[in-house]
């Protein structure tokens, strides 16, 4: 998509219909927009104001930098042309926000729709529809040399039609493109038991030098929402990136090393979400960030219940040796995708929840908002702090440590 493609945004032709959740540095409202025949779009407002103040006490160009990761974030925008990924309809810019619009989802995210459901959790049928539907989203994200290094339930969204979205490109970076596999396997070898046990041995050997690494550099740790080390996606050919970024639960213990790390980062985020959609918990939570991480790197995962396909993939995807962790066609041709059409799956017109057009609790009656002015008073600005943490933000904390 050219630049001349992507219209600049009035914020008068806005029509706030509600606010639909914050972040770190921005508020996504529901809007329409007046000028395109009352089109309805999720626009991400961030404050000016809020990323000044979180690099009041960094390098002189830190503002620079972090306006390039919102740049970068628009830029990767630009480039999808796939029906799970947003489009971007228009940027925004004036004196004390800066933002841009995508497609709306009306069904809310992954998280909203398991509190919907009767028991809390979702049938294997629901998750393997949205795990198929992640696994090819992903997929194309590699193949454009994207990793995109914070899927969990809250990004990923459902769209009017019924099937996913992924969102919040904020956190992710761009390597040289991952090649597509031409036949994925049918089954995945087990490595045999003494193999295993070496590389486990391996693993503790360097486990603590790693762990106490990460946690030293928790004081520089912070919570973000709209944040990229690599803000950069044009011509950038590395085969691995050595940030740390993510959210606390979701991320990979190679990400925590910090050996560097690469496209598999994803899949184990991929593990972490079916765990929380089979179970309703993340499988490394602690009380604290250091427990957390500590649990990431030397736990394994526990998967109650028999055996089945699914607890299968999901321990495969939580392999912790990245080199060793189920590769996309592998996970294609793992048995709990058994008898799937990979070619057909966006075709389905029948998805498990189909949300209609407009979800009447994402409006806020009649009452009129200035987008300016609420960005404006979530971030208020007083000696560098910025607001309060909302429950949200409490839920999964983000973080980058450059």
């Amino acid at each position: 998509m050219n630049d001349d493609q992507i219209p600049s945004l009035r914020i008068d032709k806005l029509k706030v219909l509600s606010p639909l959740g914050r972040g770190a540095k921005g508020v996504v409202f529901l809007v329409q927009n007046k000028a395109s025949d009352g089109e309805l779009l999720a626009l991400k407002a961030i404050s000016r104001a809020s990323i000044k103040s979180n690099v009041k006490n960094k390098e002189s160009d830190a503002t620079g930098s972090e306006y390039k990761r919102i740049l970068f974030e628009q830029e990767v925008l630009r480039r999808f042309q796939h029906p799970l990924l947003p489009k971007l309809h228009g940027v925004l810019s004036t004196e004390s926000i800066v933002g841009y619009t995508i497609d709306y989802c009306p069904g809310r995210d992954l998280n909203y729709l398991r509190k919907k459901q009767t028991d809390k959790m979702f049938s294997n049928d629901f998750i393997r529809f949205y795990a198929a539907e992640m696994v090819l989203a992903l997929e194309y994200l590699h193949g454009l040399g994207i990793v995109y290094r914070d899927l969990k339930p809250e990004n990923v969204m459902i769209q009017e039609n019924g099937h996913l979205m992924l969102v919040d490109f904020d956190l992710s970076t761009k390597l040289a493109p991952k090649a597509h596999s031409r036949s994925p396997s049918t089954k995945t070898a087990p490595s045999p038991a003494s193999d295993r046990l070496t590389k486990r041995k391996k693993r503790v050997s360097k486990f603590y030098t790693c762990f106490y690494a990460a946690i030293s550099a928790e004081d520089s740790v912070h919570p973000a929402e709209s944040v990229n080390s690599e803000p950069s996606c044009e011509t950038d050919e590395r085969s691995k990136s050595n940030s740390f970024v993510g959210t606390e639960e979701y991320v990979a213990p190679e990400m925590i090393q910090g050996n560097g790390h690469d496209f598999a980062v994803d899949w184990w985020c991929l593990g972490v979400v079916l765990h929380e959609m089979l179970y309703g918990t993340t499988p490394f939570r602690g009380m604290n960030r250091k427990e957390t991480f500590y649990r990431i790197l030397s736990k394994t995962p526990e998967l109650f219940g028999e055996p089945t396909p699914l607890r299968d993939l999901i321990g495969k995807l939580l392999e912790k040796d990245p080199k060793q962790r189920i590769s996309v066609a592998e996970i294609k041709g793992h048995d709990f995708f058994k008898g799937i059409d990979w070619e057909k799956v966006l075709q389905i017109s029948r998805p498990p929840f189909i949300p209609g057009r407009f979800d009447d609790e994402c409006t806020d009656g009649n009452k009129k908002i200035d987008i300016e002015d609420f960005v404006r008073e979530v971030f208020k600005v007083d000696d560098g702090v910025i607001g309060d943490v909302t429950e949200k933000e409490n839920e999964h904390k983000h973080f980058l440590v450059f």
